[in-house]
């Protein structure tokens, strides 16, 4: 498969701080994305359609009684390790992950620990493709996690993407909307490369003579 350009782009694209969360993990604090972020992500990228998630293997590696919170109540902590398979198209990607599961019902902490490891897997499959997955967050210096203004920015640009392409080919009206949104993309700080990608597009739409 070859992905198209608004797709290489998408993928190239930093990661929206907004998608960011972070949680205390083993006294330090740990940044990750949401499951549901990921998989809306691929649904927005790839299409509803043109991708698959796998569960190749999926295993319990632990399970004891241990006390849970400060009651001490007795309870379960359960493990689990799992290993997905994303496809998009005929590129294929792995990515294994572990969940935890702590319950006073034994079932309820399997049942959890087993979603936790679908879901760690699946996101470290997916990372793989590139920045709105994950990546970004690989890189201590986080130069592909964008700041509000990046994210303004960035959202203008997809949504200017959109637009052109959901205009008719060989359509004259898309010469006087890209005319009308020169001031729009000084406001939003476009970049040349952004502009000239956005420009490209536009001339690709335009009936012949006029692109001549």
């Amino acid at each position: 498969m070859s992905f198209s350009e608004q797709q290489k782009n998408d993928l190239a694209a930093k990661l929206p701080m907004s998608a960011v969360k972070s949680r205390d993990q083993a006294g330090r604090q740990v940044s990750y994305v949401e499951g549901w972020h990921v998989i809306a992500e691929a649904n927005r990228i790839f299409g509803f359609d043109n991708w698959t998630r796998e569960t190749l293997d999926v295993r319990c590696v632990a399970e004891k009684d241990r006390e849970i919170g400060k009651a001490k109540l007795p309870g379960f902590g359960v493990t689990y390790i799992c290993k997905v398979r994303i496809i998009v198209g005929g590129v294929a990607r792995e990515g294994c992950g572990a969940g935890h599961g702590i319950d006073r019902d034994l079932g309820q902490a399997h049942e959890s620990a087993i979603k936790e490891a679908e879901t760690d897997a699946m996101k470290r499959a997916f990372m793989t493709f590139g920045n709105p997955f994950g990546l970004a967050l690989y890189d201590k210096e986080r130069t592909n996690v964008a700041d509000e203004a990046d994210e303004s920015r960035l959202r203008y640009v997809s949504d200017c993407m959109v637009k052109i392409a959901n205009f008719p080919d060989q359509d004259p009206r898309i010469l006087p909307w890209w005319d009308g949104e020169k001031q729009a993309r000084r406001d939003f700080g476009l970049t040349s490369d952004e502009v000239n990608k956005l420009k490209e597009m536009v001339i690709a739409k335009l009936p012949k003579k006029a692109a001549a």
